[in-house]
């Protein structure tokens, strides 16, 4: 018998921003569904429109498991985790631990094939899940802002302020095309365009 994805199913209890007051709770599996969609993305785009050496199905696939040794650790909040470099690097052996702890639950034959998805790099497949980590947090505060909650807004600039601050054109073009619907309501969301609904003119 093997706990590896018994273990994994419980991120839905793992909940995010634990020192916040949130209008619709968000839970490590939700997130990490969004980070997926939302990496993969980015990862098509550097490939389709940068010409980057870039596998998006890989990408999506480290993704999924990117925050999966919170099922162990919990979601230790951010100001918590970065308050120190004695208590970040506490934090990152903690995290080793965890990781070797999930993949010691895979029988021994697919350990080498998990061990990648559960091992933090700096590879630029890593880097595109890093920053759609952090567009997935802008997006939850954008639609807490919408729903009116203000707990939110200075987290919103912080936030945005490190997107800002990475070198990639891709995540660039997602925050720009895409992001800006996540303030919209399914009203405004379904109302498309004339040339959309008509198609081009002339």
């Amino acid at each position: 018998m093997h706990h590896f994805f018994a273990y994994l199913s419980r991120l839905k209890f793992i909940r995010r921003w634990g020192l916040m007051r949130s209008t619709q709770p968000e839970n490590d599996a939700e997130h990490s569904l969004q980070v997926a969609m939302i990496a993969h993305g980015i990862a098509v785009i550097a490939r389709d429109r940068y010409g980057k050496t870039v596998e998006p199905e890989h990408v999506l696939a480290l993704a999924v498991y990117h925050d999966a040794t919170e099922v162990i650790t919990g979601d230790l909040p951010t100001p918590v985790k970065y308050h120190s470099p004695e208590l970040r690097t506490s934090y990152k052996q903690l995290e080793g631990l965890a990781s070797r702890r999930l993949i010691a639950m895979l029988p021994q034959a697919m350990q080498p094939a998990f061990e990648p998805y559960l091992t933090e790099g700096e590879d630029y497949a890593h880097q595109l899940v890093k920053a759609a980590d952090r567009v997935s947090a802008y997006i939850k505060c954008v639609e807490e802002k919408r729903s009116g909650n203000h707990e939110f807004d200075a987290a919103g600039e912080n936030v945005l302020r490190s997107i800002r601050q990475i070198d990639l054109p891709e995540v660039r073009d997602f925050m720009e095309e895409f992001v800006p619907s996540y303030a919209l309501t399914l009203d405004e969301l379904n109302s498309l365009a004339p040339e959309q609904k008509h198609g081009p003119t002339g």
